[in-house]
């Protein structure tokens, strides 16, 4: 006869929770870290109960924010290589609604995290709950409907036995490389607390086994003819490599056969900046370097990459009348991409039997190689110390900026520091090992090209979804993950604005973060989209009604918090701030002033946007004219 015990959903759940373990090449780990929660009516009473009785090993964490602790969970799981989660639940209404964007933020960039939003009454008898929508069409609708479109498994938990079945499968999903990503549970407010006689072996130990699956043998024997054929393949190392951690066996391969490679922002990190082989980001955001590698390229061996539209240049990087393509991926819809040969596997595993078989095979690749990362350097270097002139500033960089305009930032902002030479001087004088994380914005395109590190998994941008506001949330995920690196959120005082509430939940549970706060006053990335495809400056600046440039003082904000804050308007000030933060024990915010338009900028690439085929302004008509006759070169399918 079976043994049952009587416990509640709630407590069910973390029990389960409890003894969930993954597996990766022998080495055995809990996988559920944690819950970040935010209690209100739906959970409180419930899983806010069950938490407080019995947590188990889970650390339970109190969130500022919903989407903010959300993020915090993504970024924490993203820094473990998906090994290992948090889950994260709030109220229900609101609550569990504000975390629907961190969902789409983990499902864009195929994270696990477990979602437990509280909902409403299972019975419907006091219909409608506070909170609760109402729908003419079904009664059945709730607020968590809209966690459909954004997780990989969506379930409800109506009654208490059901919970038994859907976590086997939500687990099923998160412990998959293939299907990684978020799932959720939701879980009405009546049926948390309901009890029921759970059969015990439910809650035995249970081990998730990361298998590293291999390719079949007739698509490694495709793929080794076509490498033997080609005389230019380029490496595309995107996140899956990372997740893989495939890095030494990708630098191998590169060294023995001349194979350059070059990293999407997923990636970076993979592989060590300094390896001579390594070109840097490609695409839109690339470097020089790596997309003079790519126009040449005959045939690109994309590693766990989902060849986003940054990546590819909106699909025009690539010569697709002599370019072949394989794609080394666990997904096998994503190896489907650019109708290329698909070798459905780990990227370690697969690299791995590929090396032993390549022979003396060599790349027609010379000197050029040398030559572009030369070029690139000395770039580097020029964007480093490019000064501001208010007589006669006219940057490379980024342009559509009078000199007038420039001026007025220049003394509204008290500064002349330029966003590249504070990107790279922040890059020489943090430890190696130190994280940097960031999201949206002018920021991931210098970051790809800038920055530079060798050690593995420092290299930490949410790009899948490039959601505003995942910065300081991320950054307190990554150090929660990697507790003894610094770590460093790289964002705008737009990203800023829009989300940075984990701040004060860094400073709660003594986890030290350094927010490094680029203030350009204003939405600096898209002022520069708008205005390089024959629009105005509208809107994207921060200006009053008397359209003055607004002066935040960032700093006094997060003083108020119990940061200790850093005003930074030159190279001297940053490096003296930087010395300085390094002795500090709490959080750290750096308000940096910078002037607008001084951002990288070109180096290849190019983004299809939509763009207004009808407009009174010729420089508008142009920029669309222009856009129609690149995509003839687009690849369409």
């Amino acid at each position: 006869m079976r043994k049952t015990i009587p416990l509640t959903t709630a407590q069910a759940l973390v029990k389960f929770l409890n003894q969930q373990y993954i597996s990766v090449d022998g080495v055995e780990t809990p996988f559920v870290e944690g819950v970040f929660n935010i209690f209100g009516h739906g959970n409180v009473l419930g899983l806010g109960h069950a938490l407080e009785e019995n947590p188990g090993h889970l650390k339970v964490i109190q969130g500022k924010n919903e989407q903010g602790m959300a993020h915090s969970a993504i970024a924490y799981s993203k820094q473990k290589l998906r090994r290992q989660i948090f889950a994260v639940t709030a109220s229900a209404g609101p609550g569990s609604a504000n975390m629907v964007t961190a969902a789409a933020t983990a499902h864009a960039n195929n994270i696990p995290v477990l979602f437990l939003p509280a909902d409403t009454f299972a019975t419907r008898q006091p219909d409608p709950v506070l909170q609760q929508l109402e729908h003419e069409s079904s009664i059945a609708l709730t607020t968590n409907d809209a966690f459909k479109a954004v997780s990989r498994y969506w379930d409800r938990i109506q009654r208490p036995e059901q919970l038994m079945s859907a976590l086997i499968r939500a687990f099923e999903v998160l412990t998959n490389p293939a299907t990684a990503g978020p799932v959720t549970i939701c879980l009405p407010q009546d049926t948390e607390g309901e009890a029921y006689e759970f059969d015990e072996s439910f809650f035995e130990k249970r081990v998730h086994y990361l298998d590293r699956v291999l390719p079949v043998e007739r698509a490694i024997d495709e793929a080794l003819e076509s490498l033997k054929t080609s005389k230019y393949p380029v490496m595309i190392v995107g996140g899956g490599a990372k997740y893989s951690e495939a890095g030494p066996i990708i630098e191998k391969i590169s060294r023995k056969y001349g194979i350059p490679l070059v990293e999407t922002h997923a990636g970076k990190s993979t592989v060590p900046n300094s390896f001579s082989n390594n070109l840097g980001g490609t695409g839109i955001l690339g470097t020089s370097a790596a997309n003079k590698a790519i126009d040449q390229a005959d045939l690109i061996i994309g590693i766990g990459t989902r060849y986003t539209d940054f990546t590819t240049s909106s699909k025009t990087a690539f010569n697709f009348d002599s370019t072949k393509f394989i794609n080394i991926n666990v997904s096998r819809v994503q190896a489907y991409k650019f109708d290329a040969l698909q070798l459905v596997g780990d990227a370690k595993a697969t690299l791995e039997l590929l090396e032993v078989q390549l022979a003396d095979y060599q790349t027609s690749f010379g000197e050029e190689l040398v030559e572009w990362q030369k070029e690139w350097h000395i770039e580097r270097e020029r964007l480093h110390h490019i000064k501001f002139n208010k007589k006669s500033f006219s940057p490379e960089i980024q342009n559509h900026f009078t000199q007038e305009i420039m001026n007025e930032y220049a003394e509204a902002l008290n500064t002349s520091f330029t966003q590249t030479d504070a990107l790279i001087t922040l890059n020489d004088h943090v430890l190696d090992d130190s994280i940097v994380v960031a999201s949206a914005g002018s920021l991931p395109g210098d970051l790809q090209r800038l920055w530079q590190t060798d050690t593995i998994n420092s290299y930490h941008l949410e790009y899948g979804y490039s959601c505003m506001g995942y910065e300081v949330a991320g950054a307190l995920g990554a150090k929660l993950a990697a507790k003894n690196q610094d770590v460093y959120a790289i964002l705008g005082d737009g990203s800023f604005l829009m989300l940075h509430t984990e701040l004060v939940t860094a400073l709660q549970y003594h986890q030290k973060i350094n927010v490094m706060l680029f203030d350009n006053a204003g939405y600096g990335c898209i002022n520069n989209l708008q205005m390089s495809n024959g629009g105005g400056s509208f809107n994207c600046e921060l200006r009053d009604n008397n359209k003055a440039i607004m002066q935040i003082d960032y700093a006094k904000i997060a003083e108020g918090y119990g940061c200790k804050v850093y005003r930074v308007h030159n190279r001297e000030e940053l490096q003296a701030a930087l010395i300085d933060a390094k002795k500090q024990e709490v959080s750290t915010l750096f308000d940096i002033k910078v002037l607008p338009k001084t951002m990288t900028d070109g180096y290849g690439g190019w983004w299809n946007v939509g763009i207004s085929e009808v407009s009174n302004s010729s420089s508008v008509i142009a920029a669309s004219k222009e856009r129609q006759e690149k995509l003839k070169s687009a690849w369409q399918y």
